[in-house]
């Protein structure tokens, strides 16, 4: 197949979907926020927002790219190979728009069973393993690649690596798709990887470096997050960091300077060119994680996170969140049910929960961010329903941006 059957750079139809997209995803009520210190206040209650929030330019590409596709083969099959972003109304409006999704699980063969060369294939901002992009290249189908380019720089850093037989720790969740992506890359090129989650278990492997433990139960831990063969004593005696790049940033900070000391540790005055590190969290996720740190300063009574409740990056703003104030992290306006009942999803639990009492009573202030797959829409409607739960008549919002303000 030729590179010029690959879409990486817009289809040429960004005029003809910019209705679409102000249609689907613009918020008049943020927009007006926008303007008005991210602050809007009715009688007891005030909603400030942060001051990052919302879509990335990663993920703004990537639906841009998705509408481009549709209207550039109005008359082909379309197909994704998983959610383009982690929100569940943006994948559902795909949905509708006849862009179906490829089944998650299974051997490559099987998930892309009946594709041919005049179907279209759309890339995830998350970017796909390097195995699945191989076969449809063989397939010879058309592909939009809306790999985002954040994704991209962690790809090169871990190439690097795997040049200089450096083995990839990779701080990230192995069953996600932009972490099996990179982990692809570095099996692509021969490399070997290993990924961890969190602090707890960087600090297994750093005793393993320290201390050369048990190997069996070593990679019985991390069984299902190594590459094939990997050997603990061989492939920690060079070692390059690396992440997901919508992991809690902190934490991956602390988990490369845990490791950088166990290297130093063990060996001495022999550590130099045993350890490298990039950073490779990606600027929006440090952004809008620095906006809730600002946001929680100004001392609010509870924090409102917006974002898909598998969303990696909106589970850390809500880890954030945590630390200081009430924290509920629900997908849109419909999961605040009532002034008692909210349907959150807590953080750490597989399952989103519906739970209640959750709003006060009296004076209130509410701050309220949004991961970075959460359209304006969204983030609008939530606003105008939760000053709606604290009292404001109906046409509130209506009376301050004139009629249709948020749809």
């Amino acid at each position: 197949m030729g590179e010029g059957r690959i879409y990486r750079k817009g289809l040429g139809r960004r005029e003809e979907i910019l209705p679409a997209l102000e249609e689907d995803y613009r918020s008049r009520l943020v927009e007006w926020l926008g303007a008005h210190d991210r602050r809007i206040a009715h009688g007891e209650t005030t909603i400030q927002l942060a001051r990052e929030f919302g879509f990335c330019y990663g993920v703004d590409r990537a639906v841009e790219y998705a509408y481009e596709t549709r209207e550039k083969f109005p008359d082909r099959r379309i197909f994704i190979t998983g959610e383009i972003i982690h929100n569940p109304w943006v994948n559902e409006r795909l949905r509708r728009m006849g862009i179906e999704r490829l089944p998650a699980d299974g051997p490559i063969e099987r998930r892309l069973a009946g594709i041919g060369e005049e179907d279209v294939v759309v890339i995830p901002a998350f970017g796909i393993e390097q195995s699945e992009l191989d076969e449809l290249r063989r397939i010879g189908a058309i592909l939009v690649d809306t790999t985002c380019g954040s994704v991209l720089n962690v790809w090169k850093s871990v190439a690097r690596y795997a040049a200089e037989g450096i083995t990839s720790i990779i701080h990230g969740k192995a069953d996600h798709e932009e972490t099996r992506a990179t982990c692809s890359q570095v099996a692509a090129r021969g490399g070997a990887y290993l990924v961890v989650r969190d602090m707890e278990q960087a600090e297994r492997v750093a005793r393993m470096i320290e201390e050369d433990g048990d190997r069996d139960a070593f990679l019985d831990f991390f069984s299902g997050a190594c590459s094939p063969g990997f050997d603990p004593a061989r492939d920690l005696q060079r070692i390059g960091l690396a992440n997901q790049t919508t992991m809690l940033s902190s934490e991956s900070l602390a988990i490369a300077g845990r490791l950088r000391r166990s290297i130093e540790a063990r060996y001495a005055g022999e550590a130099r060119g045993r350890f490298a590190s990039f950073e490779t969290i990606c600027s929006a996720t440090q952004d809008r994680q620095d906006a809730v740190i600002e946001l929680l300063e100004a001392g609010p009574g509870l924090l409102i996170v917006i974002g898909g409740f598998n969303s990696s990056n909106t589970g850390h703003l809500v880890e954030i969140g945590l630390e200081s104030v009430p924290t509920f992290h629900v997908e849109g306006a419909a999961d605040l049910i009532s002034a008692r009942w909210i349907r959150h999803k807590p953080f750490g639990d597989a399952d989103p929960v519906v739970e209640g009492p959750w709003l006060p009573d009296g004076a209130l202030k509410i701050g309220l961010t949004a991961g970075a797959s959460t359209p304006n829409r969204e983030i609008g409607l939530a606003i105008e329903r939760l000053l709606s739960l604290r009292g404001a008549p109906a046409g509130f919002i209506e009376s301050i941006l004139g009629p249709g303000a948020v749809s």
